[in-house]
């Protein structure tokens, strides 16, 4: 038995999300499925995390078994790649793991991604790939937002109702703030995230960065634990799965 890694990137535009579903296509069942043509075998991808509708991936990690053993990696990409690129899948790399390596249960920290245009005019290059707010953000606030979310609590206020994680506590390692022109970007890294945490945290940041809210306000409002105080998510369309190390 062969146990393979294969780095991911994708435009979740047009997917339902990563996880394989009955309500529509996912990034998962594509690659099964073409995996399965070039190999000839049945494989299921374990994947390191589950984007959802319209998320982005610069680097998801996700690993398979497969009896047959993979002997020119270069001749496997351009195989597998011919048949993605008209979904807007890549693979970018592959690597044999040792059996025990699990893409998700093996992860030591994920990195996410989100994108935010912060100007005037409407999006035609980043369309459904950034976040456009027309309203000008503070980014000393957003800043400042971000240093609070740093370390070990409890991140009941930004978990989606649906969320099976067994826990809401959660150690964010860092949220960094970086601003490029009318592009700001803002980086979490942490082991794992629960369900719509990211896309909380930013739609919450948001709101203090256009002062919806002030600092005591966002405070409050993460210590509360109430989701139903929680600012709307941001758009799906600005987040990417950047980095998953092991």
């Amino acid at each position: 038995m062969n146990n393979y890694l294969i780095l991911i990137e994708y435009d979740g535009s047009n997917f339902v999300g990563w996880q394989r579903q009955k309500n529509g296509i996912s990034v998962q069942e594509i690659i099964e499925k073409k995996i399965q043509k070039i190999l000839k075998t049945k494989i299921k991808l374990i994947g390191s995390g589950r984007t959802d509708k319209g998320v982005h991936a610069r680097a998801q990690s996700a690993n398979f078994f497969t009896v047959k053993k993979i002997e020119e990696k270069k001749k496997f990409l351009n195989s597998i790649n011919f048949f993605l690129k008209k979904h807007f899948i890549s693979i970018i790399d592959i690597k044999k793991k040792k059996l025990n390596f699990n893409s998700r249960h093996s992860a030591k920290e994920r990195v996410y991604e989100y994108k935010i245009i912060n100007r005037l005019g409407s999006l035609s290059l980043d369309h459904n790939k950034a976040w456009h707010i027309k309203s000008k953000l503070d980014v000393k606030l957003l800043r400042l937002g971000a240093k609070i979310l740093v370390g070990r609590h409890d991140f009941s206020t930004f978990r989606s109702s649906s969320c099976s994680a067994k826990s809401p506590i959660k150690s964010m390692r860092s949220v960094k703030v970086k601003k490029k022109g009318d592009e700001i970007f803002i980086t979490f890294k942490s082991q794992s995230f629960l369900q719509n945490q990211v896309r909380s945290m930013v739609g919450s940041l948001s709101y203090l960065a256009r002062k919806k809210w002030n600092l005591k306000d966002f405070k409050k409002i993460f210590k509360s634990k109430k989701r139903s105080l929680c600012a709307p998510p941001a758009p799906a369309c600005g987040l990417y799965l950047k980095k998953v190390k092991y």
